[in-house]
């Protein structure tokens, strides 16, 4: 296993060419051009400009097969994190690929407009199978941040035309991620308000259900109980007259990976019944066996009115979304049929993304992956279990293939790492520099490919202990024994 960070120099023109040419290599291999033609031109989003050429921390990957990937320098990575939660059904999947060359060639392109095709029919039809209750009309789009844009304007737009037109607010929840576009922007509590306030009016957020570390003081059953109280409170705030819906990703990622019992989403359920508030479950990360069921909320028991999915849906082999409606939201617009829903999206229901996604279900069917995760979920949780002996290790959690520990600086008090602290970061790079991809903030996210072997998960889990027994060396004074 490689995992050596080498300086990357690049061909001198763009901004930052003077930085370029004080660090310029004199390697001009196929590789090596690669990466000068990314850092000149290509935008990551994580990290600035320098932060990537001048520290070494640039990767271009060419290839990839299952749990591991290759970048142009032939350096190997474990794939800890599924690309970004996306990659459910593995990589290389050579028939995913041929089933979209196949549809490509058949037809590549038709409005959603006023019309459908035949692999967007197909994988409705297979979807409506799979998903909870009568979660059975599919609206198709591009990603998980338009499937958010969607299914918050569905709720506006259904409670309007059921009569209750001031009921236009939507709840989400702090700590929450639901995308970047604006209006899934507003609802996503890590959001910076500097650059792209004001955000959409009428959106507020209340507590996540956080078992570790929560906001009222209990713990366990106790605190999922006073987070979804908290909710129908801000129900009440702000008027249930007011309010469209309720949206909140079963098991969030971006905060921590927190699991709620069932309590909680029943909870939920039954207070936004009682208000007739719509309630959105976001699935996107979750969706299609992460947790080791196909959809996290059947853990719950409980069926939303709108649920969004992306990322595993294709595997990432294509963009492809959508959001989901119950029977009943469907019927209103229905029964009102000269008025349609005010949302268009130009790729809605691609044709290739279609049949992209078609093909990961059937391997999802003949394979048993959400047996898969749920067997190796239970594997990766015992594995981790041993991570609690290092003095940074708070806690670990998760269930199926999303799972995390968290970070802390004293495990007394949970005093926390902050995510961009230089401990955690140190972590990060002797993880990358050990080959592994994951995510580390003040938690360690393990999100492999459903396909991962017992082994990978292994040597995934050892690179992470290894990583943490040098960083502790080396911030001793800063952690409590």
């Amino acid at each position: 296993m490689v995992g050596v960070s080498e300086r990357v120099g690049t061909n001198g023109h763009g901004a930052g060419a003077a930085v370029a040419d004080a660090a310029a290599i004199d390697d001009v291999s196929p590789a090596s051009q690669i990466e000068r033609d990314a850092l000149d031109h290509v935008w990551i989003h994580s990290s600035g400009w320098s932060d990537l050429a001048d520290k070494g921390n640039l990767r271009v990957f060419e290839r990839a097969e299952g749990s591991t990937l290759w970048d142009v320098q032939g350096r190997e990575y474990f794939d800890g994190i599924s690309g970004l939660w996306v990659v459910n059904a593995g990589h290389g999947r050579a028939e995913i690929a041929e089933a979209m060359a196949t549809q490509a060639r058949k037809l590549a392109y038709v409005s959603s407009a006023s019309f459908t095709s035949a692999p967007a029919a197909r994988l409705a039809d297979m979807l409506a199978e799979l998903t909870p209750g009568d979660l059975n009309r599919f609206y198709f789009c591009a990603g998980g941040s338009e499937a958010v844009e969607t299914a918050m304007k569905i709720a506006k737009q259904v409670q309007a035309m059921r009569g209750f037109p001031r009921r236009y607010k939507v709840i989400a929840r702090r700590g929450s991620y639901h995308g970047m576009t604006m209006g899934a922007m507003s609802l996503t509590a890590i959001r910076n308000e500097a650059y792209f306030g004001p955000f959409m009016y009428g959106v507020s957020h209340v507590p996540h259900p956080n078992r570790y570390r929560s906001d009222f003081g209990v713990e366990g059953e106790q605190a999922d109980i006073m987070a979804a109280r908290y909710v129908e409170q801000e129900i009440e705030n702000q008027g249930p007259e007011t309010v469209a819906c309720v949206i909140g990703e079963p098991i969030s990622s971006a905060a921590g990976v927190h699991v709620p019992g069932k309590v909680y989403w029943q909870m939920l359920r039954d207070i936004c019944d009682r208000h007739g508030v719509l309630l959105i479950c976001d699935e996107v990360i979750n969706g299609f066996g992460r947790t080791g069921t196909m959809f996290a909320i059947e853990k719950y028991g409980i069926v939303p009115d709108i649920m969004t999915v992306a990322k595993g849906l294709s595997s990432g082999y294509a963009p492809i979304g959508a959001a989901i409606v119950r029977d009943a939201i469907y019927e209103t617009f229905q029964e009102k049929g000269e008025v349609a829903l005010g949302h268009l999206l130009t790729f809605g229901g691609h044709p290739v993304c279609a049949a992209a996604a078609v093909k990961n279900l059937e391997i999802f069917a003949d394979e048993g992956l959400v047996a898969q995760a749920a067997e190796k979920g239970e594997y990766l949780a015992a594995r981790l279990e041993d991570l609690r002996a290092h003095p940074t290790v708070g806690d670990v959690r998760g269930v199926g293939l999303l799972h995390a520990t968290e970070l802390v600086r004293d495990k007394a008090t949970k005093a926390s790492f902050h995510k961009d602290s230089p401990f955690t970061k140190r972590v990060a790079q002797l993880v990358m520099d050990r080959g592994l991809i994951t995510r580390v903030w003040n938690v360690i996210h393990f999100a492999p490919p459903l396909v991962a072997t017992h082994a990978e998960i292994d040597r995934m889990v050892e690179i992470v202990d290894e990583s943490l027994t040098i960083a502790e060396g080396e911030f001793a004074a800063e952690i409590s024994a």
